[in-house]
């Protein structure tokens, strides 16, 4: 008896009226059908029976009972899934982390330790010419001992809930230092001054749906072109917020999903003078960006019917696109004759690559972030591409109310081996559940330093480091953030009641140009605020902010 009461305990039940005496349930019918009946249901069905029999006239109520089902497998009997800071694994699965049987992934050794199980290349002595130029001309630009790495770890300023949905992608100004770009679900476009803080603006009509990559306009510094899910691409002015389409794949509106177009890739060839952009059905669509006019026909560099999420062009050899995808691959292109099915290589990946990008120097070296908690790096696209030099085993896979996480160079780090990366896979963290942002040192896989504040208590899957400054910047649910390193200690004293004031509250009644939006509710994103409508919570002295580094040893 007493296993009983425990269990009903465990099992809540909801009494539901019901109109008719002689009406049954088809779902307890299925019920009774797939499962047999175990010592304490038969006991419940007893009493339902007693109820029936016992009723007076009219409507006759019913017991459903509320089973606990794993989140994971939709099996009873056990549980999975976040508990705090703790991921429990389900036994019919093998670990989330490294997706290896054997283990949970509390137990993983990649959990602790990023560069576990990674081996660096061993040189390659061919005697390809292409590789022998390479090792002469450019290797010699990526200095032989790293710099000293200048790790953003201290949340500077920060404007919460910024976008009335979560944020999708950032985007720093080319010439202003101070000025960061950013796109969220629900296709606005916020321009920030973080210098001020409060002087900040959002675009809420140029796209209808999420904004999926943003780049500026080569020949003018306050134009930017978007590529949305509304299978547009915007060319808007940042001064007046005034956008053209240049590119509209849905011109007669919503035919059915098996038509509609979402353009996702975007980037900006300076050389060839095209805005390439790719959509969810495997196509590459040009535009000239010195007329905004469409040049060309769509060209299929994917699977049919497959989205591809991401370009980018090489930096020092404009003739090479870079292109990832649903389809499990990234993809590696000649400019000078692109054709369907004639790709210079094939990076072949276990599930879908979230991103891929040549490093931003010597445009030698590749990067992608691939569903399978794997970041691939290779270290020359002239040597051997059928494998990667090394896989680091990272925490990104993640569920579908998230923007995906790309792991991306940082611009100013002469070695091209610093990456950054949110995870996914919170961390206890003084009895708080964080979600740490991480440089990793792609050369060994070594964690170099994981950054947080307790106050964002949410996941960080946008990130985006400063091409010039030591600023990281931050897109966590609708909010946006800014880090810096740390001060000098003599100076943080002098500075915390400036500090105090760097904290903007947004209420969905922000400074908007453009069209006006009503702030409704979002059950998606709403989870994701860790902040209260009040802002009790929110801390911006030094002290509270908390980051862990790691050194080589």
């Amino acid at each position: 008896m007493g296993l009983t009461r425990n269990r009903r305990k465990r099992e809540p039940e909801i009494v539901i009226a019901r109109d008719t005496d002689s009406e049954s349930s088809a779902s307890e019918e299925e019920e009774e059908d797939d499962y047999p009946l175990s010592e304490s249901e038969k006991e419940d069905e007893a009493v339902k029976i007693e109820l029936e029999k016992s009723k007076a006239k009219g409507k006759a109520p019913i017991t459903v009972k509320l089973k606990k089902v794993c989140k994971v497998c939709k099996q009873p009997g056990h549980e999975a899934g976040f508990k705090g800071a703790t991921y429990i694994d389900c036994p019919m699965k093998p670990c989330f982390l490294c997706k290896m049987p054997g283990h949970t992934t509390m137990s993983c050794s990649h959990r602790v330790v990023t560069d576990h199980g990674i081996l660096p290349t061993s040189h390659r002595n061919t005697k390809n010419p292409i590789d022998f130029v390479f090792m002469r001309q450019l290797q010699p630009r990526i200095p032989p001992i790293k710099p000293p790495y200048v790790i953003p770890d201290q949340v500077h300023c920060a404007v919460i809930r910024y976008h009335s949905r979560r944020v999708t992608c950032l985007e720093f100004h080319p010439t202003r230092n101070n000025i960061l770009l950013s796109g969220d679900k629900k296709g606005q476009i916020g321009v920030w001054d973080f210098a001020k803080v409060y002087e900040k603006s959002v675009y809420g009509d140029i796209h209808s749906v999420q904004v999926n990559n943003m780049r500026f306009s080569p020949t003018n510094d306050d134009m930017v072109y978007s590529a949305s899910s509304d299978g547009k691409v915007g060319y808007t002015d940042l001064e007046t917020g005034t956008s053209s389409t240049l590119l509209n794949l849905n011109p007669n509106g919503w035919q059915g999903p098996t038509t509609w177009n979402m353009l996702y890739g975007l980037d900006i060839n300076s050389d060839k003078g095209l805005v390439l952009a790719a959509d969810n059905f495997g196509l590459l669509h040009m535009i000239d960006h010195r007329s905004n006019n469409v040049t060309g026909e769509p060209i299929l560099i994917h699977k049919k019917g497959s989205k591809v999420v991401g370009l980018d062009c090489n930096p020092v050899h404009p003739e090479l696109l870079l292109s990832c995808g649903n389809d499990h691959f990234a993809r590696i292109w000649d400019m000078r004759k692109l054709q369907p099915g004639e790709s210079l290589n094939d990076l072949a990946h276990k599930r879908v690559v979230n991103s891929a990008y040549f490093s931003p120097s010597s445009g030698t070296k590749i990067l992608t972030t691939s569903q399978d908690n794997r970041i691939r790096v290779w270290d020359s696209i002239f040597g051997d591409l059928d494998s990667p030099s090394r896989e680091i085993v990272h925490s990104h896979d993640f569920n579908r109310h998230l923007t995906p996480f790309k792991a991306e160079w940082d611009p100013k780090d002469a070695s091209e081996s610093l990456i950054v990366v949110g995870r996914y896979i919170s961390e206890n963290y003084n009895g708080a559940a964080l979600h740490p942002i991480d440089f990793i040192d792609s050369s060994n896989g070594q964690l170099v330093a994981e950054v947080m504040d307790p106050n964002i208590t949410t996941i960080t899957p946008v990130n985006k480091l400063h091409p010039r400054d030591d600023v990281l910047a931050s897109g966590s649910s609708r909010s946006l953030f800014i880090w810096r390193p740390e001060e000098k200690r003599e100076m943080v004293e002098e500075k915390e009641k400036e500090k105090e004031k760097k904290i903007v509250i947004c209420y969905g009644d922000s400074n908007k140009k453009g069209k006006k939006q009503k702030r409704g509710s979002d059950d998606e994103d709403e989870d994701d605020d860790m902040f209260s409508s009040k802002g009790k919570n929110i801390k911006a002295k030094a002290k509270t902010t908390k980051s862990t580094r790691k050194t080589k040893a």
